[in-house]
């Protein structure tokens, strides 16, 4: 990650992946709204590593090759992202909290969570939480708290993976649980 003190005590190391299938039941992704906007780069982005900027010996003794954040710019928009898209992906499919089995949110901050329940009218005991254990583990937020929250999951369930990220980009996809 980082050594910046600022940054790195919020961020955990994990991996997950999510395995899909095709089916012809109903069930899996049922809809997806995703959105970028290239004008939060220089708030959360990482200076070296990809197209842009490859990897090389000076960018790598340069350490630019670690997450770089301004928290307030992040935090505000995070905020706003994650809550509007989640609750425009209900209303685009006729839904409401009561419909929701589970929000399965990005686990970045508490704050951005609970704002996105609230938009989408759930009640905060239909939200999966793991932050407080793992902290920030980026892109593996979402399938740890498929993991670990599988049990609770029954077949039919609808529920909401919601997410934002880097540049910036958000998103939300509507889910069928189909076991």
């Amino acid at each position: 990650m980082t050594s910046d003190r600022t940054t790195c005590v919020l961020f955990g190391d994990g991996a997950g992946a999510v395995l899909l299938e095709p089916n012809t039941e109903g069930f899996g992704i049922l809809d997806s709204i995703l959105k970028s906007d290239g004008s939060g780069a220089p708030y959360l982005h990482q200076k070296a590593g990809g197209s842009l900027r490859p990897a090389s010996v000076e960018t790598v003794a340069a350490k630019e090759h670690f997450i770089y954040q301004d928290g307030q710019p992040v935090f505000k928009f995070a905020v706003k992202g994650m809550a509007d898209v989640s609750a425009e992906l209900l209303e685009k499919n006729k839904l409401t909290g009561d419909d929701i089995a589970w929000l399965v949110p990005h686990q970045a901050n508490k704050r951005i969570i609970d704002a996105t329940a609230n938009r989408m009218g759930l009640s905060h005991d239909k939200v999966m939480l793991n932050i407080h254990k793992f902290g920030n583990t980026t892109a593996a937020t979402i399938p740890l708290c498929l993991w670990e929250w599988e049990k609770k999951l029954n077949k039919g369930d609808l529920i909401v993976l919601a997410a934002f990220g880097g540049g910036f980009t958000w998103g939300a996809t509507l889910v069928k649980w189909a076991y």
